[in-house]
């Protein structure tokens, strides 16, 4: 199975953290974008012969784009690519773009799944983010998903944010929890070059790292005592609500992304099409970026889900075992804390994902 990511790169107002390609539309380029992006569909149907098991409109705010263009660009999808019959269609939306006629035409269109930005509960939090959504918003739009019969429903949490406090952060995630949705995103507030709140950085009353720390910590313990696990670094789910698209991208599976700035490992091969909107509406073919799925890869990418890394995996993938010298690293690092060996697999603890980039690079380097 595989995965099709398709970019909506226009947003109402750009977030002062994000560092996503997307802009305010002039007049015209929303339907002109979702004619470009029908033909791209089209003009990949005949090289796309497994089945298609998920679908995942991001952002950019794919909410903004509207029902009906959304609907247009999935009615392409299925005339002319093979997707199954229980494929999980996401799309992404801020809560104030969402509306009953929007999720009533998304549901008639089979979208099954929807994930909205929240952040944080907290007014002031989100004003310092940028984000106009205040709470009543919120429920507003998660009362019309399940009202148009969508209710596998996402809310994304920020960790990090400017002035949060513990207080603060067991207020945003009572809330998220209230709310009964069955996965949450908790992401830690990374400032982009190039962003304006990277720009005010100096001045910006940030948590330190010790504090943003113990705030992930706290989310992970917090949403598994409400039957929500931790399944990958910054995801959390009740069992089979996983983000499956998502997961084909930790399992190292194969996806095609649409649209500038998407990304794709497709046919053995990583390509991108670059940032660049009038590139894509003119039709140019996406830049190569060499082979994928090698075994370094397949195994950081594995090491990000909680389900972590086996060797039964591994031989399945690439017909040999893990090496020796990899379990033996891993078995160095246990006693710490940052991860477990049982049995054939290694996976890291919540402690371990605080320093997955160099856990997960120790690890490899063994390979």
């Amino acid at each position: 199975m595989r995965g099709l990511y398709l970019h909506i790169p226009f947003c109402q107002k750009k977030c002062g953290y994000c560092d996503f390609y997307s802009f305010c539309p002039a007049d015209g380029q929303m339907d002109a974008y979702r004619d470009a992006l029908c033909r791209s569909v089209n003009d990949w149907a005949g090289d796309c012969t497994e089945d298609f098991d998920t679908v995942y409109f991001g952002g950019g705010t794919p909410s903004f784009f509207g029902g009906e263009r959304l609907s247009a660009v999935l009615r392409a999808v299925r005339t002319v690519l093979p997707l199954t019959a229980d494929a999980q269609i996401t799309v992404e939306c801020n809560p104030g773009s969402v509306s009953d006629r929007l999720t009533e035409t998304l549901a008639a269109a089979g979208v099954n799944r929807v994930s909205m930005g929240v952040q944080s509960a907290l007014e002031s939090e989100r004003r310092l983010l940028g984000r106009a959504s205040d709470r009543k918003q919120v429920e507003a739009a998660i009362a019309a998903c399940r009202k148009a019969g969508i209710d596998n429903l996402s809310l994304d949490l920020m960790l990090g944010i400017p002035a949060q406090t513990t207080a603060s952060l067991d207020e945003s995630l009572r809330f998220l929890l209230d709310t009964g949705v069955p996965h949450i995103s908790a992401y830690l507030l990374k400032l982009e070059a190039g962003t304006p709140l990277a720009k005010e950085k100096d001045t910006l009353p940030l948590p330190d790292e010790d504090t943003v720390c113990d705030f992930y910590l706290r989310t992970v313990k917090t949403l598994a005592q409400h039957g929500l696990p931790q399944y990958e670094v910054s995801n959390f789910a009740r069992p089979g609500f996983e983000s499956r698209h998502n997961l084909h991208y930790w399992r190292d599976e194969e996806y095609l992304g649409l649209g500038p700035a998407a990304h794709s490992f497709f046919g053995g091969k990583r390509f991108y099409y670059p940032r660049d909107f009038a590139a894509f509406l003119r039709g140019d073919a996406p830049v190569p970026d060499g082979d994928g799925g090698d075994k370094e890869e397949f195994c950081m990418l594995r090491l990000r889900l909680t389900e972590g890394l086996s060797d039964n995996a591994f031989f399945a993938r690439f017909g040999t075992h893990l090496p020796k010298a990899l379990f033996a690293r891993a078995k160095q690092l246990a006693p710490h804390g940052l991860l477990t060996v049982s049995g054939d697999t290694i996976a890291l603890t919540p402690q371990g994902f605080l320093l997955s980039n160099r856990v997960i690079g120790e690890l490899v380097d063994t390979l």
